[in-house]
């Protein structure tokens, strides 16, 4: 189990990070989702008290800790009503192609400040053509001199509207097809760059989504990442993790939406008696209880074998898929429990079902996860 790896620091930075929780986003989570925004001195709070890519090497001004380290603030940002937080985004999906692939001069120029809180990053990967199926984007980088000239759009960008920096896929030879995407560093200052509205969405409202706009957007050609036609690569390298991120969302938020209906089923009386204690109200609690359960046991073991490096693109694709869908069925369980106070925005239960729907398309779609897992088992056309 997952638990067993963790130590007497790990106890210490998890009730660390829960009190700045309580104190700094608990507190401010209805204003936030009324606003549509998180505030920017909530990243620099953050920073200084080292809840930023703390994996980030110390030479960079991080602290060099583990992925579980990240683990926990995900998991305690969501029990806290922080959801909406962009943070794991910004430390586990966009930071980590800089720290990987950027060379020395931008991991110098803006790993610092994505451990501050002064660098909000995010991915530019979905465009209104391509979402789960990268390989189809239109975005154009062409190489001038020193430079790169990008002309393209993106959509369905998390943190995309206050992001100070955005790492954004580009074909830098598009008769190549997926072989010629290249990875690029864009700054919020470049030239050409522009944000269009942020996204009116169902649910996480406080998380800023927009969309991007490239048009004739020059940047020098050291910020592409790595070597120009290898970002699809890259890409499937880091969808592992960012996919895994998901999915102690989707755990998460399950946990929370069974603690959140039955707490409410033991209190509400029907016909003269909780809600719980009728049978069919009761048999529904304990098939919710065991979905969540066996929903933790399969991530920490998927998680366990990421912290030892191994391969787990099929394992990980395989609990997207069914935690995914687990977290939904969960969350109209626990809603349908409220009865018509769960469709009440004063109940939690009411914004938690209206996020997790995201979960399911979020970082590849179910259906998209079905296609990886049946073509690792053979079944290609």
């Amino acid at each position: 189990m997952l638990s067993d790896i963790y130590t007497e620091e790990h106890r210490i930075f998890r009730e660390t990070f829960r009190r700045f929780v309580a104190a700094e986003i608990t507190p401010n989570a209805d204003a936030w989702e009324e606003s549509g925004t998180v505030p920017r001195e909530l990243w620099l709070k953050m920073g200084e008290q080292g809840f930023l890519c703390p994996w980030i090497d110390e030479k960079y001004g991080g602290l060099g800790l583990g992925f579980e380290y990240s683990l926990i603030i995900n998991e305690e940002l969501i029990r806290g009503n922080g959801f909406g937080v962009g943070v794991p985004l910004h430390s586990d999906v966009a930071a980590p192609y800089l720290a990987s692939y950027g060379c020395e001069e931008a991991k110098e120029c803006w790993l610092p400040g994505c451990v501050t809180g002064e660098v909000v990053s995010a991915v530019g990967f979905s465009e209104p053509g391509a979402g789960s199926d990268l390989a189809a984007i239109r975005t154009t980088a062409v190489k001038d001199g020193d430079s790169y000239v990008i002309n393209g759009q993106k959509t369905f960008i998390t943190n995309g509207y206050y992001a100070d920096l955005v790492v954004v896929a580009a074909k830098t030879d598009p008769q190549a097809g997926y072989k010629g995407i290249s990875l690029i560093l864009v700054h919020k200052d470049d030239p050409g760059f522009e944000r269009g509205k942020k996204l009116n969405k169902m649910g996480i409202h406080m998380q800023d989504t927009a969309e991007l706009y490239f048009t004739d957007c020059r940047v020098p050609a050291w910020r592409v990442l790595g070597e120009p036609g290898q970002g699809f690569k890259y890409m499937m390298e880091k969808l592992q993790q960012e996919r895994l991120e998901v999915c102690i969302k989707c755990q998460v938020m399950a946990e929370e939406c069974l603690k959140e209906g039955l707490a409410y089923a033991r209190t509400r009386e029907v016909f003269g008696k909780p809600v719980a204690l009728h049978q069919a109200n009761a048999f529904r609690l304990a098939e919710m209880a065991t979905e969540v359960e066996l929903g933790r046991t399969f991530l920490d073991s998927v998680v366990l074998s990421h912290l030892k490096k191994e391969d787990v693109v099929r394992r990980v694709s395989m609990a997207k898929l069914w935690l995914g869908e687990m977290v939904n069925r969960v969350a109209y369980q626990a809603l349908q429990l409220h009865g018509g106070y769960g469709y009440m925005e004063e109940y939690r239960i009411c914004r938690l079902y209206r996020d997790v729907r995201a979960l399911s398309i979020f970082a590849g779609t179910s259906e998209v996860m079905k296609l990886i897992i049946s073509r690792d088992m053979g079944l290609r056309e």
